[in-house]
C-alpha cells in the first residue's frame, strides 16, 4: 500500500467521489473481502461488490489474494493508497491566468499545486528521501510587515546563492508565507 495516490485521471475522481464508495474504501485500509466489508456497513454483498468493482477499475483498490470459499472464488481487496489526492488540474483553470507576482494569493496557490504535484511524483520506495517540513506561526506588527517580507526574502534569497549550484543532490524550496486565520472559539462571536 502506498501512502499517496495523486489522482489526475477525471475518471478516478469519478470513482472515488461517491460517498459509499469512501466508506467502502475506508473499510478496505486493510485486506477484506466484499461480504466482510457489507457486514460493517450493513450493505449487502452485491451493492459492495459492485462498488470494489469501480473502484479496482480505477486503479484505487487491489485485489491482493483470493480464497475458496464453499465452491465459490471470494477476492481479498485492500485500498491501494492510505491517502488519495485530487489533482487540481482535474478542475483545470477557470478563466485566463493572469500575470502573478510573488505577493500574490494566485502565486502561492499556484506554488501549492507545483508542491503537491512534486511530493506525488516522488519515488517512495526509496530507501532514504531527505527532506524536511516545517510549519509554525510568526506576528508581524503591520508597521513592520514589509520589514519581515524583504528579511525573509533576503535569507532565503542567500540560500539559493549559497547552494544554487549544478552538482549535488537537487532540492526543491518552497515557502508560503499568508495571513493565519484565527478561529474563534465557539459561542464568541462579534458584537459589531
Amino acid at each position: 500500500m502506498r501512502d499517496v495516490l495523486y489522482l489526475e485521471e477525471i475518471e478516478q475522481a469519478e470513482a472515488l467521489l461517491k460517498p459509499q464508495r469512501v466508506e467502502v474504501l475506508r473499510q478496505l485500509a486493510e485486506p477484506r473481502t466484499c461480504s466482510e466489508v457489507a457486514e460493517a456497513l450493513g450493505q449487502t454483498p452485491q451493492r459492495v461488490y459492485y462498488h470494489v468493482k469501480r473502484l479496482v477499475e480505477a486503479g484505487l483498490v487491489d485485489q491482493v489474494a483470493e480464497r475458496k470459499v464453499r465452491g465459490v472464488h471470494e477476492g481479498i481487496y485492500q485500498a491501494g493508497a492510505r491517502s488519495y489526492w485530487l489533482s487540481p488540474r482535474l478542475v483545470g483553470r477557470i478563466g485566463l491566468r493572469k500575470a502573478r507576482d510573488e505577493l500574490s494569493l494566485g502565486y502561492l496557490l499556484d506554488l501549492m499545486e507545483q508542491v503537491q504535484a512534486d511530493i506525488a511524483a516522488l519515488d517512495r520506495s526509496a530507501p532514504e528521501l531527505p527532506s524536511i517540513g516545517l510549519s509554525g506561526e510568526i506576528r508581524v506588527l503591520p508597521e513592520r510587515r514589509q520589514e519581515f517580507l524583504n528579511e525573509l526574502q533576503t535569507t532565503l534569497q542567500d540560500l539559493f546563492t549559497r547552494y544554487g549550484g549544478s552538482e549535488g543532490d537537487a532540492f526543491k524550496l518552497a515557502v508560503a508565507c499568508y495571513p493565519h486565520a484565527v478561529p474563534q472559539p465557539e459561542g464568541e462571536a462579534d458584537d459589531d
